[in-house]
Protein backbone atom coordinates (compact mmCIF):
# COMPACT_ATOMS: atom_id res chain seq x y z
CA UNK A 1 0.00 0.00 0.00
CA UNK A 2 1.42 3.45 -0.71
CA UNK A 3 0.70 7.09 0.09
CA UNK A 4 -3.09 7.82 0.04
CA UNK A 5 -2.18 10.33 -3.08
CA UNK A 6 -0.17 9.01 -5.33
CA UNK A 7 -2.46 9.46 -8.39
CA UNK A 8 -4.60 11.61 -7.15
CA UNK A 9 -6.49 14.29 -9.11
CA UNK A 10 -9.69 17.01 -8.74
CA UNK A 11 -11.90 14.34 -10.09
CA UNK A 12 -11.15 12.21 -7.53
CA UNK A 13 -13.01 14.30 -5.21
CA UNK A 14 -16.54 12.28 -5.07
CA UNK A 15 -18.26 14.72 -3.19
CA UNK A 16 -18.27 18.54 -2.32
CA UNK A 17 -20.60 19.84 0.64
CA UNK A 18 -20.26 23.04 2.77
CA UNK A 19 -20.29 22.56 6.24
CA UNK A 20 -22.98 23.49 8.57
CA UNK A 21 -20.72 25.71 11.36
CA UNK A 22 -20.79 23.79 14.30
CA UNK A 23 -19.11 21.00 12.24
CA UNK A 24 -16.53 23.05 11.13
CA UNK A 25 -16.32 23.85 14.95
CA UNK A 26 -15.98 20.29 15.37
CA UNK A 27 -13.26 19.95 13.05
CA UNK A 28 -10.92 22.89 14.58
CA UNK A 29 -11.50 21.33 17.64
CA UNK A 30 -10.41 17.81 16.71
CA UNK A 31 -7.27 19.66 14.61
CA UNK A 32 -6.63 21.70 17.89
CA UNK A 33 -6.68 18.50 19.89
CA UNK A 34 -3.68 16.97 17.48
CA UNK A 35 -2.07 19.99 17.01
CA UNK A 36 -1.90 21.67 20.15
CA UNK A 37 0.04 24.74 18.91
CA UNK A 38 -2.29 25.66 16.34
CA UNK A 39 -4.45 26.62 18.43
CA UNK A 40 -2.15 28.20 20.90
CA UNK A 41 -0.29 30.29 18.28
CA UNK A 42 -4.00 31.23 17.12
CA UNK A 43 -2.67 30.06 13.29
CA UNK A 44 -5.94 27.68 13.54
CA UNK A 45 -7.96 31.35 13.13
CA UNK A 46 -5.29 31.80 10.00
CA UNK A 47 -6.47 28.24 8.32
CA UNK A 48 -9.87 28.31 8.94
CA UNK A 49 -11.17 31.54 9.68
CA UNK A 50 -14.60 31.79 11.24
CA UNK A 51 -16.25 33.94 7.95
CA UNK A 52 -14.86 31.50 5.91
CA UNK A 53 -16.91 28.61 4.26
CA UNK A 54 -15.60 25.04 5.05
CA UNK A 55 -16.48 22.86 2.57
CA UNK A 56 -15.69 18.57 2.87
CA UNK A 57 -14.63 16.56 0.15
CA UNK A 58 -14.64 12.52 -0.08
CA UNK A 59 -12.41 10.58 -1.98
CA UNK A 60 -12.61 6.95 -0.59
CA UNK A 61 -12.38 6.23 3.26
CA UNK A 62 -11.01 10.08 3.22
CA UNK A 63 -11.96 13.21 3.51
CA UNK A 64 -10.81 16.45 2.89
CA UNK A 65 -11.05 20.08 4.17
CA UNK A 66 -11.19 23.21 1.75
CA UNK A 67 -11.42 26.63 2.40
CA UNK A 68 -11.05 28.64 -0.47
CA UNK A 69 -10.52 26.15 -2.70
CA UNK A 70 -7.65 24.88 -0.91
CA UNK A 71 -6.97 21.34 0.42
CA UNK A 72 -5.96 22.22 4.36
CA UNK A 73 -6.34 18.58 6.08
CA UNK A 74 -7.24 14.97 5.27
CA UNK A 75 -8.13 12.25 7.58
CA UNK A 76 -8.52 8.67 6.46
CA UNK A 77 -11.36 6.38 8.19
CA UNK A 78 -11.45 7.28 12.08
CA UNK A 79 -7.84 8.83 11.73
CA UNK A 80 -6.48 11.96 12.99
CA UNK A 81 -6.59 14.87 10.47
CA UNK A 82 -3.48 15.95 8.86
CA UNK A 83 -2.00 18.76 7.00
CA UNK A 84 -1.02 18.52 3.51
CA UNK A 85 2.66 19.78 3.12
CA UNK A 86 1.53 23.01 1.81
CA UNK A 87 0.46 23.92 5.46
CA UNK A 88 2.97 22.48 7.08
CA UNK A 89 5.88 24.29 5.42
CA UNK A 90 4.07 27.11 6.45
CA UNK A 91 3.81 26.10 9.81
CA UNK A 92 6.55 23.41 10.24
CA UNK A 93 6.45 23.99 13.90
CA UNK A 94 2.84 22.37 14.27
CA UNK A 95 3.76 18.54 13.84
CA UNK A 96 6.40 16.20 15.84
CA UNK A 97 9.25 15.33 13.38
CA UNK A 98 11.04 12.44 12.49
CA UNK A 99 14.04 12.32 9.73
CA UNK A 100 15.02 9.52 8.00
CA UNK A 101 18.64 9.36 6.22
CA UNK A 102 19.71 10.09 2.47
CA UNK A 103 18.88 6.60 1.57
CA UNK A 104 15.00 6.62 2.36
CA UNK A 105 14.56 9.76 0.55
CA UNK A 106 13.90 8.32 -3.20
CA UNK A 107 11.60 5.61 -1.39
CA UNK A 108 9.78 8.17 1.08
CA UNK A 109 8.84 10.15 -2.08
CA UNK A 110 8.16 7.54 -4.53
CA UNK A 111 5.26 6.95 -2.07
CA UNK A 112 7.03 4.11 -0.15
CA UNK A 113 6.12 3.67 3.94
CA UNK A 114 8.99 4.70 6.25
CA UNK A 115 11.02 1.36 7.54
CA UNK A 116 12.05 1.72 11.11
CA UNK A 117 15.75 1.19 9.89
CA UNK A 118 15.79 4.45 7.86
CA UNK A 119 14.71 5.85 11.06
CA UNK A 120 17.14 4.69 13.03
CA UNK A 121 20.42 5.47 10.57
CA UNK A 122 23.17 6.97 12.31
CA UNK A 123 22.65 9.97 9.81
CA UNK A 124 18.71 10.17 11.27
CA UNK A 125 17.21 11.96 13.79
CA UNK A 126 13.84 10.81 15.89
CA UNK A 127 13.25 14.76 16.97
CA UNK A 128 10.72 14.19 18.79
CA UNK A 129 9.60 11.01 21.15
CA UNK A 130 6.08 9.96 20.59
CA UNK A 131 3.57 6.72 20.41
CA UNK A 132 2.23 4.81 18.07
CA UNK A 133 -0.64 6.64 15.87
CA UNK A 134 0.65 9.95 16.05
CA UNK A 135 0.66 12.26 12.82
CA UNK A 136 4.24 13.22 11.99
CA UNK A 137 6.15 14.91 9.44
CA UNK A 138 9.00 13.46 7.72
CA UNK A 139 12.21 15.22 7.54
CA UNK A 140 15.33 14.38 5.24
CA UNK A 141 18.75 14.52 6.50
CA UNK A 142 20.20 17.53 5.45
CA UNK A 143 16.93 19.27 4.33
CA UNK A 144 14.98 21.98 6.00
CA UNK A 145 11.12 21.27 4.59
CA UNK A 146 9.78 18.28 5.62
CA UNK A 147 9.22 15.68 2.35
CA UNK A 148 6.02 13.32 3.63
CA UNK A 149 3.65 13.47 6.24
CA UNK A 150 2.23 10.20 7.43
CA UNK A 151 1.00 8.04 10.94
CA UNK A 152 3.57 5.94 13.31
CA UNK A 153 2.70 2.70 12.99
CA UNK A 154 5.02 2.01 15.83
CA UNK A 155 5.57 3.99 19.12
CA UNK A 156 9.21 5.85 18.60
CA UNK A 157 10.74 3.54 21.22
CA UNK A 158 9.83 0.65 19.38
CA UNK A 159 11.30 1.86 16.26
CA UNK A 160 14.12 1.74 17.84
CA UNK A 161 14.20 -1.37 19.78
CA UNK A 162 12.23 -3.24 16.69
CA UNK A 163 14.30 -1.78 14.20
CA UNK A 164 12.71 -3.76 11.18
CA UNK A 165 9.39 -3.31 9.48
CA UNK A 166 7.14 0.23 8.71
CA UNK A 167 7.32 2.70 11.22
CA UNK A 168 5.13 5.02 9.66
CA UNK A 169 2.47 5.05 7.36
CA UNK A 170 3.40 7.70 4.23
CA UNK A 171 0.50 9.50 3.43
CA UNK A 172 1.30 12.20 1.71
CA UNK A 173 4.51 13.38 -0.23
CA UNK A 174 6.39 15.84 -2.02
CA UNK A 175 5.35 15.62 -5.72
CA UNK A 176 2.17 13.29 -4.99
CA UNK A 177 -1.11 14.45 -6.89
CA UNK A 178 -2.33 16.18 -3.16
CA UNK A 179 1.03 18.24 -3.86
CA UNK A 180 -0.10 19.13 -7.50
CA UNK A 181 -2.79 20.23 -6.80
CA UNK A 182 -2.39 23.74 -5.03
CA UNK A 183 -6.38 24.57 -5.48
CA UNK A 184 -9.15 22.79 -6.73
CA UNK A 185 -10.43 25.95 -8.08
Amino acid sequence: KMSLFKKFSKEDISKLSQVKSSVARGIKSSICETYPWVEESGIIETLVPKKEDVYLGKMGHTQLVIVNNVILFFQERDGPWIPTLRVLHQYPQMMKRLRVDEGAIKFVLSGAHIMCPGLTHPSAVIHDECDAGTPVAIFAAGKETALAVGVTQLSTADIVAINKGIGVDNLHCLNDGLWKLPSIA
